[in-house]
């Protein structure tokens, strides 16, 4: 296979996943990142069984991991391309991985909460410290809801404000994750595994509907928050809440490298300007 190629990269023999998930994965970040553009026609199954070292069968169930996902689909007689409508719901996780994989890297997040963020990037964090992605910097910059502040949501169905028992879950899960990714970091800084690293935290009194991530100032994802009734234990009674549910927002997936018809470069710019915006004005110094 030619070096134009070379993106694909090769299986990590340590990487507990299976060859044909590696390789699937591999391949999904490949197109969800550009690489790979839609219509773009995928590398033969012999030629990625030959990069790889691995059986066609191995491709094969590949293959059908990115075909179950509908970003690629199988043309008889001419091969396997990358489906022309892939601006759908996309996993994050990929792209972070990439993105963190260049010498200089940054991640701006704004949200309610640093949950999902820390769900999201400690993976990606973990593959720096075991040296498979080398970055020479990074920078991250966590924007988000103030849960010490009088707050409008989570709050306990039938009732027009939250309670202190309520708002005090929010700030133990937002400090939780928060000083959890701020660890991780710097322990990456500590063992000199990244040149400079640093996690800058700012909150604000702006009520969330939104998360946004800007990666590397050139790709975004965001998504809304979907308000969901649930019930929760709080102080040993069952509650239940209207609640910002982050793990079930939907996230789209913009980029600066988005053809000429896309409106992706103006939203990639556009989002960034609001993050720079917000975080230079009422943002504020976080105070676990």
């Amino acid at each position: 296979m030619s070096d134009d190629a070379d993106y694909l990269g090769q299986l990590d023999p340590d990487d507990p996943r299976t060859p044909s998930r590696q390789i699937a994965n591999k391949l999904r970040a490949a197109i969800l990142t550009g690489k790979l553009q839609p219509g773009d026609k995928l590398p033969s199954q012999s030629e990625l069984a030959g990069r790889y070292g691995v059986a066609r069968e191995t491709v094969k169930a590949a293959l059908r991991f990115l075909t179950s996902d509908h970003l690629i689909v199988t043309r008889q007689g001419s091969g396997v391309f990358v489906r022309a409508q892939t601006q759908q719901p996309v996993g994050l996780r990929p792209h972070v991985e990439t993105g963190f994989d260049r010498s200089h890297a940054s991640l701006d997040f704004a949200g309610f909460s640093g949950e999902t963020l820390r769900n999201t990037i400690m993976e990606v964090l973990d593959k720096i410290r075991a040296g498979r992605l080398t970055p020479e910097s990074l920078k991250i910059r966590i924007m988000m809801y103030d849960t010490t502040a009088p707050m409008l949501l989570p709050r306990r169905v039938g009732t027009d404000s939250t309670e202190p028992l309520i708002q005090k879950r929010a700030n133990r899960i937002t400090r939780r994750a928060v000083e959890g990714i701020m660890d991780a970091v710097q322990e990456l800084a500590d063992l000199k595994l990244v040149k400079t690293a640093s996690v800058d935290v700012r909150t604000h009194n702006l009520a969330p509907s939104f998360k946004l991530y800007i990666l590397n100032r050139e790709e975004v994802f965001y998504g809304f928050y979907p308000i969901v009734e649930h019930a929760i234990t709080l102080d040993g009674e069952s509650v239940t809440l209207h609640d910002l549910m982050g793990k079930d927002a939907t996230l789209f997936h913009f980029s600066i490298r988005d053809g000429e018809t896309s409106d992706g470069p103006q939203f990639v710019q556009q989002a960034q300007a609001w993050f720079d915006s917000v975080w230079g004005t009422v943002a504020r110094e976080y105070v676990p």
